[in-house]
């Protein structure tokens, strides 16, 4: 949950109206409760329970969930995190609906295209319109690669 101390920054200005969204990529009932009740977070206001499937059936449940979430509720700005396969699914339906996209952990890399979650990355950089970075070595891959 690493999107909890980002939810009680905005709570804490006032004029930010975080609206939190769990598509349950990898969810076990039990194991998500202990993180929201541990890390002192509210419960999610939308549940998109995408569950497990393919990289492919996985980023399309969240596509199809999050765009009627983001159609509806009209978001100023959507903050991803990390590096899943729900990062790039919204990531892109931000980008298509023409709302920024925010992506924490911005520039991490493996340099290994084997892995979904590189791809994952690096795509979501591309389309995010922040990026905040987590080291000096994460801003200079973005810097290298023009992002």
């Amino acid at each position: 949950m690493k999107a909890a101390p980002l939810i009680r920054e905005f709570e804490s200005r006032g004029k930010i109206e975080p609206l939190l969204v769990h598509t349950g990529q990898h969810y076990d009932e039990n194991m998500s409760k202990i993180f929201f009740v541990d890390l002192e977070l509210p419960e999610p206001d939308i549940y998109l329970g995408v569950g497990s499937g393919s990289h492919a059936q996985q980023t399309a449940r969240v596509m199809e969930a999050f765009e009627e979430v983001v159609l509806g509720e009209r978001p100023d700005l959507i903050v991803v995190v990390g590096d899943v396969n729900s990062t790039l699914a919204c990531s892109l339906v931000g980008s298509k609906l023409l709302v920024p996209v925010a992506h924490v952990e911005s520039g991490l890399r493996s340099f290994d295209l084997t892995m979904p979650e590189e791809i994952n990355r690096m795509v979501t950089d591309i389309l995010s319109r922040y990026c905040f970075t987590t080291s000096p070595e994460a801003r200079g891959n973005l810097e290298r690669e023009g992002v």
